[in-house]
């Protein structure tokens, strides 16, 4: 049987998802329904995982809910002691930064800075930037994701899959996403927010809404290595 070739239009939409698909720094406050947000999770679930074990479990946040988180991680993150203690709990970056990962993440940082108006020296801008990350940049709806701690390598995998799905569903109904390992170093305070069970691990946080077109932050489009460059093709 010969396989249905996908129509023009389903490509084209699917690649405009994944092209568009962006890292966010600025929303509008336009309300995301939440049958929207069940709606995405539900497509996302369709990712893929060893012997079916989805690892993904996802708290969201809006209203007083998200407020009041900010405001707790925003205090841990202005004082100079209490920023001190946060310790994350897994390595999520490198502990020792190589070529070429170390400059396409200086890259991606002094790019930012540089349209936002930032300079090496400007070391209160840079910290207030990067306390926007806890606000979810003005975004309505955050999440925060976690894992159980009994899981191994091959579930953090299938979880990235899972987020992949989130932010590209996102896309195909306008919405814009931030993922955040910038909240993995207060877990703590989130785990009190949350409630969360002493068996679950904080993976990333997430924005979710729509991008303010009017914010010189999104217009960052960030490189990508050509296909040869990563690529070993072999006959």
């Amino acid at each position: 049987m010969t396989p249905t070739p996908p129509t023009v239009h389903a490509v084209t939409d699917v690649d405009d998802a994944i092209r568009s698909r962006r890292s966010i720094r600025a929303f509008l406050p336009t309300p995301v329904p939440r049958e929207v947000v069940r709606d995405l999770l539900d497509v996302a679930a369709r990712a893929p995982s060893g012997s079916n074990t989805q690892p993904w479990r996802v708290y969201v946040l809006s209203g007083a809910s998200k407020e009041a988180l900010t405001a707790d991680i925003l205090a841990a993150h202005n004082d100079p002691e209490l920023l001190a203690a946060q310790r994350e709990e897994y390595a999520y970056y490198p502990r020792r930064w190589i070529t070429p990962f170390v400059e396409r993440r200086r890259k991606v940082g002094w790019d930012l800075y540089g349209l936002l108006g930032l300079t090496r020296e400007d070391k209160a801008g840079m910290h207030a930037q990067h306390g926007r990350n806890y606000a979810f940049f003005g975004a309505p709806v955050g999440f925060m994701f976690t894992i159980d701690r009994v899981l191994e390598t091959g579930s953090w995998l299938d979880y990235g899959m899972f987020l992949e799905n989130l932010m590209i569903a996102a896309r195909g109904r306008g919405l814009d996403t931030c993922p955040q390992a910038a909240f993995t170093p207060f877990h703590a305070i989130i785990r009190r927010h949350l409630q969360m069970p002493e068996n679950e691990m904080l993976v990333c946080g997430m924005s979710l809404g729509y991008a303010d077109p009017a914010q010189i932050e999104n217009t960052l489009v960030t490189e990508r290595a050509s296909v040869d460059e990563f690529t070993s093709f072999l006959d």
